[in-house]
């Protein structure tokens, strides 16, 4: 596990492997993010995409000190004027991370509150820590959310399970976000670095290309911007890739196959 600073920084990347991490590192303010947060997530995501090297993402967080892990508390609010700007930073934020190129997982270790919930929901795949906790406040402060997130929101939770989100304010505890499908894994904490662990191993064993490109048309069709001449030329582009012809060559030889992403 990589060792962090001890004082509160803004998020921290690492790349090791061909896995890039990124760390929300305010485990003393509940990993609450301010706006030079949002910047460097903006940034980190450019170099991971930047970085052909990066086949997989993670998404986590510093929890040492708590004494109920928080993943993150959200946007700081204290700081929020009312208009506009603060709001439109965060999503441009959410979408970086939605739009990265790689897999992205979320390595949710503790709870996840306000808009750190839509951060969870930006990453393709996300394992939870048992016993924590999923909330959405917005209309308990007094916001309608922006346009992006609720959509996500359906698009994870169902229309249903969305309302309750938003229009009771109500904790969602993990395990009942596992079996809406939200989660794909729940671990306890002796097991959860095991559990992440393993499934970016399964994710980095992909075709790169395959995956990426799937991953694009996945979300795209969950965004209801589904593009059948689109989804053929990445269908193309895989049938002609020297990936395709390694997984083809593996299969025949009963071995694993060695993707370089072309």
């Amino acid at each position: 596990m990589t060792t962090l600073p001890d004082q509160s920084t803004p998020p921290v990347l690492t790349i090791k492997d061909g896995v890039a991490t990124l760390w929300i590192n305010r485990p003393d303010k509940r990993n609450r993010l301010q706006p030079e947060d949002l910047h460097e997530l903006i940034a980190h995501c450019q170099r991971i995409d930047a970085d052909p090297s990066v086949r997989v993402a993670v998404l986590t967080a510093n929890t040492a000190g708590q004494p109920r892990p928080v993943f993150c508390a959200g946007y700081d609010v204290g700081g929020f004027e009312g208009d506009s700007q603060d709001t439109q930073l965060f999503e441009q934020t959410v979408e970086a991370l939605a739009g990265l190129r790689p897999v992205l997982i979320g390595a949710l270790n503790g709870s996840v509150y306000g808009g750190a919930t839509d951060m969870a929901l930006a990453c393709d795949l996300r394992v939870g820590l048992s016993g924590s906790e999923f909330r959405m406040p917005a209309a308990a402060l007094g916001l309608h959310y922006y346009p992006s997130g609720l959509r996500r929101y359906v698009a994870n939770f169902g229309v249903n399970a969305a309302r309750r989100a938003f229009l009771t304010a109500r904790p969602l505890p993990v395990e009942e976000l596992l079996q809406l499908g939200v989660l794909m894994e729940v671990a306890d904490t002796e097991h959860f670095v095991p559990t992440v662990a393993a499934l970016v191993a399964d994710v980095s064993r992909l075709a790169p290309l395959a995956a990426q490109a799937t991953k694009r048309s996945l979300s795209e069709i969950a965004n209801g911007l589904y593009d059948a001449d689109k989804l053929g030329q990445r269908q193309a582009m895989t049938l002609r890739s020297q990936d395709f012809a390694e997984g083809r060559q593996a299969f025949a030889e009963r071995r694993a196959p060695v993707f370089h992403g072309r």
